[in-house]
């Protein structure tokens, strides 16, 4: 069974970083995860894709977020490094993996909240 957990949202002020986690289990990266990410959704927005790659790949940014958002990955727990947070930063962040065999599964979703 296929489980991600993400962690490490909260409140920030404008300007300041966070680290989110995305604890995966029941799935082997090298020989089962065709790719992962992370995505976000703000209230009132559709869910929009933050960082993503493919096994083997590099990894790509939303204009929006580029050269402040990083994603790295240690064995099974994906991260997403966040610097110089903005307001319209504000929203749940999902991380997601997607099988070889096709398959995609979602966190339930951490809530980073940027805000004076």
């Amino acid at each position: 069974q296929v489980q991600l957990v993400e962690s490490g949202g909260g409140l920030v002020q404008p300007g300041g970083s966070l680290r989110l986690s995305c604890t995966t289990s029941g799935i082997l990266f090298s020989m089962e995860a065709a790719g992962w990410g992370w995505y976000r959704q703000a209230p009132g927005k559709e869910r929009e894709q933050v960082a993503s790659r493919n096994f083997g790949g590099i990894t790509d940014y939303a204009e929006t977020v580029k050269d402040r958002f990083a994603m790295s990955r240690d064995n099974t727990i994906v991260y997403l490094q966040l610097n110089a947070l903005k307001p319209e930063d504000t929203a749940v962040y999902y991380c997601t993996v997607r099988t070889r065999a096709g398959t995609s599964y979602w966190g339930q979703g951490t809530q980073v909240t940027v805000s004076a």
